[in-house]
């Protein structure tokens, strides 16, 4: 049992514990730093903006009454437990999917947290070009993109039958 475990990609849950770790220092720092919508600049392309997110992506979803916390804390924990059984399934080798699954699974769970701990997703991160501002977001939400699109390589990579 535990050979099977050691080779398998649970290995990769050190990277989602690191995310988790990282995520809730960044997002402690800004809520003990910054202001609620006022953004600091740090770079000419970058602010820390600290806002609190009760929607998905993008904002997807902030204006609805409420429900949505709960519907998408609990379809994150249920992405969780399925990459978790992903991971027990995965070969070691398999390095790309693993690092993949260990991102997301890492990001999930720390916005879950947030979600549990606040009511709402802790964001902070603005990207812009001149007057045009990206989405703010977070190192989870980092971490989930680039997860997914590590997955999309995965699966592209994959020969076709």
């Amino acid at each position: 049992m535990f050979n099977r475990i050691a080779s398998s990609g649970v290995s990769w849950l050190g990277l989602s514990v690191l995310i988790l770790l990282g995520d809730r220092l960044s997002k402690d720092w800004a809520l003990a730093h910054l202001i609620p919508g006022e953004p600091l600049q740090i770079f000419p392309f970058l602010n820390f903006t600290l806002v609190h997110n009760t929607g998905a992506a993008f904002g997807f979803l902030h204006t609805a009454a409420g429900w949505q916390n709960l519907f998408l804390g609990s379809l994150a924990v249920m992405v969780s437990a399925a990459i978790l059984i992903w991971l027990t399934r995965l070969s070691v080798r398999q390095i790309c999917l693993g690092m993949a699954l260990g991102l997301v699974l890492g990001g999930a769970l720390a916005n879950v947290w947030d979600r549990v701990l606040y009511g709402y997703v802790v964001d902070f991160l603005s990207f812009h070009l001149g007057e045009w501002y990206f989405a703010i977001f977070n190192v989870a939400d980092s971490a989930i993109c680039v997860g997914a699109l590590m997955l999309m390589i995965d699966w592209l990579r994959q020969p076709k039958p």
